[in-house]
């Protein structure tokens, strides 16, 4: 007796659901109130805003959610809004360190204060080289100057003249010249000898007189040293005088700044030392100090390279700025978050200062947030570590490359650490999170909170007319034309589709934003609104863009090239559903599967992958059903049978168990020699139990199906077998539910296997299990048989 399949089958109604927006008092979006903000992430933006308020460390946040779903838009809009409350900047210069030059000294400023220090300081030491030549050449220094050279010639004059008088005694006499004091013979009458004449002395009286010279310079070494200390003196008063000048001159045009920045201890530190520097090489402010003549000189090739030490960094000015920082840094190297020293080249030479030193995101977010996509940042080497650390420590630490990992190494400088105080936002996806939570200690303890931003949301009333308002949005901030009450029901009915559900929306923004651009471009530059079927038009347009392949495929189902048999029944063969990509567009395909049996024990040969053409979760779900027949068909005798199943003319591989009842259905069929009908594809994963388990991408698998039926004609009897818990998820195109309401096309539910096989069989449930056991002991008997012979 024939089996009643109509109880499995859906009515249309069950097919598709269309939202009715006659609750709505509106006619078009232009009626609404744009909606700010975003819809059915409430549980993301509790956490983020709960984040962004947390001031303990270790709270910065990961946002989670796959791209399209407005993460990276609402958290900068949420980072805008906190980022307004907060005006506490700061500005940040870096400045020579004269004590220690290789560590340049950071000063922190109240935001606006730092670019005015840097000016005062620049105007001032620009002043100063120009006064301070000025007043080295002033009548006043002159005087000065003169008074105390004049004072100690006269004490050397009255040295040299003691000293004469002990030497004359002895035959000589000193005289002062450019070398110094000479020693000069007396004749007999006391004068002095000529150069003439002591070249015409013998040998005898040269002698004579050399040694008494010598036996002279050893007797006046108390007087020499005397003329040396008198010299050493003179020399002290003038750099004392010289000093003094400096510091009258250096203090007075500093004092306005010195009173200006009394409040910042550093600032005026900094200041002591810069003048007690400039004294000790007031030289060269007096302009004394020459170039060096040797060519290859680095150090004083530019006289005035000297006094870049007098100079400010504005390394941070956030002068311009009204609230927090915010920074989104795109291109998340190490230096660029860090920040780093540039490198000039000088005669082949590679040199750096502490003006070179050039700040990175972590210091212009400072005070503010840090906004990076964690896939760029994991793109570049060493800059998730150099994060790290500068989140660990509070504080930002500017180092080459070369020095932490043992590069080439080039001196460098080693800059003042600066304290950091900002909150970092890491967007990307869910499973990245888990990577890093699962095996990164720091990143547990660095981000605490996770905002999971999801994919869709529940299709309520509340949501529905929210949607709405943000289609409103997008209109008045994009330009576009209003949509008409139908054009949004049409959006809905979309979200839906995108969803794969009935009961949700989409929270993918950016795919269904592109279908509000495309359905305005597409509308009829007459029409006052966007209309239904303009979107229509859009979404129809999307998929004809992409869909090439998909085509293509259809074509050579077509043709013939790729076999399919929708008509008819058959032993060992079924069709099967599966899904395919493009980018964003996916659609479904049918695939023909085959079983053939044959007396053995090897069991179920998945051909697939005996050449490592199967995925692991395809492997599973043959697993799972040789599970369930060896519970159910092989509890008191070992299965004699062995069955090999493939999918035909696949050549690129296959994964995922959604094809896991299909294939069971063909390896029973084979074994029983059950026909199966062409004309209705099947699919569903199976447990171990025999139920039938959801799958993915029901609507493409549906539609694929339906696509190929319509090609080759449809007869009234084709139709698609689903899992029962896939009802919730069909959205399927307006093509499909007319077929299925002028019972052309069929779609049926089930939730177990006995279901299945009454719909692709016919028979009843006990006649397919008196079969499939005539089968088994066909094949057991003939294993026997074999046994048999092979005792003989």
């Amino acid at each position: 007796m024939p089996v009643d399949i109509s109880k499995w089958r859906l009515e249309p109604r069950d097919l598709k659901l269309k939202y009715n927006m006659d609750d709505f008092d509106f006619k078009s979006t232009q009626d609404l109130k744009p909606l700010k903000g975003i819809i059915g992430q409430e549980r993301a933006a509790e956490a983020l805003n709960f984040g962004l308020k947390m001031k303990a460390k270790g709270y910065n946040i990961f946002v989670a959610g796959i791209s399209g779903t407005g993460r990276s838009s609402y958290t900068y809009s949420m980072v805008s809004k906190v980022a307004q409350t907060k005006k506490n900047n700061k500005d940040y210069v870096y400045v020579y360190n004269f004590k220690n030059p290789d560590e340049p000294k950071a000063i922190s400023f109240q935001a606006g204060e730092a670019k005015h220090f840097q000016k005062d300081m620049d105007t001032v030491v620009d002043k100063l080289y120009e006064e301070i030549p000025k007043v080295f050449t002033s009548r006043e220094y002159e005087l000065r100057n003169n008074e105390i050279a004049q004072k100690y010639e006269r004490m050397g004059q009255n040295l040299i003249e003691e000293l004469n008088e002990f030497a004359k005694d002895r035959g000589f006499f000193f005289q002062q010249g450019n070398q110094g004091l000479l020693t000069i013979p007396l004749k007999e009458d006391g004068s002095l000898m000529s150069d003439e004449e002591y070249n015409n002395l013998s040998e005898d009286e040269f002698a004579r007189l050399r040694d008494k010279s010598q036996d002279l310079n050893k007797e006046v070494t108390e007087y020499m040293n005397r003329m040396r200390n008198l010299e050493q003196k003179l020399r002290e008063k003038i750099i004392e005088l010289d000093r003094k000048t400096g510091e009258r001159v250096i203090s007075f045009f500093f004092d306005d700044i010195v009173e200006k920045y009394s409040a910042n201890e550093k600032v005026i530190l900094h200041i002591n030392d810069l003048k007690e520097d400039m004294v000790e090489h007031i030289n060269k402010f007096k302009g004394q100090q020459k170039a060096s003549a040797n060519p290859f000189s680095i150090q004083k090739e530019d006289p005035k390279k000297f006094f870049e030490r007098y100079k400010v960094n504005l390394f941070i000015d956030n002068s311009d700025r009204i609230g927090a920082p915010i920074v989104n840094e795109t291109n998340p190297t190490y230096y660029n978050l860090t920040g780093m020293m540039e490198y000039k080249n000088e005669m082949g030479f590679l040199t750096t200062s502490f003006m070179d030193i050039k700040p990175g995101a972590l210091h212009k977010a400072n005070g503010g947030f840090l906004i990076l996509n964690v896939k760029d940042l994991f793109s570049h080497q060493f800059a998730w570590e150099g994060l790290k650390r500068s989140l660990k420590t509070n504080k930002v630490t500017i180092e080459t490359l070369n020095k932490q990992y043992g590069y080439i190494v080039t001196a460098t400088l080693k800059p003042e650490p600066i304290d950091m105080d900002l909150k970092v936002i890491l967007i990307g996806d869910y499973y990245t999170y888990s990577v890093l939570f699962s095996y990164d200690e720091d990143f547990r303890k660095l981000f605490r909170i996770m905002a999971d931003f999801d994919v869709e949301m529940q299709r309520s009333s509340e949501n529905v007319y929210k949607f709405a308002r943000s289609i409103a949005t997008q209109c008045e901030e994009k330009g576009l034309k209003h949509f008409s009450k139908e054009a949004v029901e049409k959006v809905v009915e979309y979200s839906s589709r995108l969803a794969d559900s009935k009961d949700k929306l989409s929270s993918r923004y950016n795919q269904l934003v592109e279908i509000l651009y495309e359905a305005d471009a597409l509308s009829d530059e007459t029409s006052v609104f966007v209309t239904a079927q303009d979107v229509q038009r859009a979404i129809n347009a999307k998929r004809y863009r992409n869909n090439k392949y998909e085509e293509k495929l259809n074509e050579m189902y077509e043709d013939g090239t790729l076999l399919i048999d929708i008509d008819g029944e058959k032993i060992g063969q079924i069709n099967g559903l599966a899904v395919m990509g493009t980018g964003e567009y996916s659609f479904g395909k049918p695939a023909r599967i085959t079983a053939s049996s044959y007396k053995g024990k090897a069991g179920i040969i998945n051909v697939e992958r005996e050449v490592r053409r199967s995925g692991s979760s395809h492997d599973k779900g043959v697993l799972i059903l040789s599970g369930y027949i060896g519970e159910k068909y092989a509890k008191e005798t070992t299965l004699s049978v062995t069955t090999s199943i493939t999918f035909e003319q696949n050549y690129s591989g296959i994964d995922g168990d959604s094809a896991s009842s299909t294939e069971l259905y063909v390896i029973l069929s084979s074994i029983a020699q059950i026909p199966i009908k062409q004309y209705i594809a099947v699919t569903g994963s199976i447990s171990q139990k025999g139920e039938i388990q959801p799958i993915g991408g029901v609507n493409e698998k549906i539609e694929g199906f339906f696509d190929v039926c319509m090609l080759k004609g449809l007869t009234g009897n084709q139709g698609v077998i689903i899992p029962k818990q896939n009802v919730k998820n069909l959205m399927l195109k307006d093509e499909v539910v007319e077929a299925v309401q002028k019972g052309e096309f069929h779609i049926y539910s089930i939730s177990n296997v006995e279901e299945g096989l009454e719909i692709l069989t016919g028979l009843s449930h006990d006649e397919i299990e008196e079969k499939i056991h005539e089968g088994l002991k066909y094949y057991e008997e003939k294993e026997e048989a074999k046994d048999s012979e092979d005792e003989e």
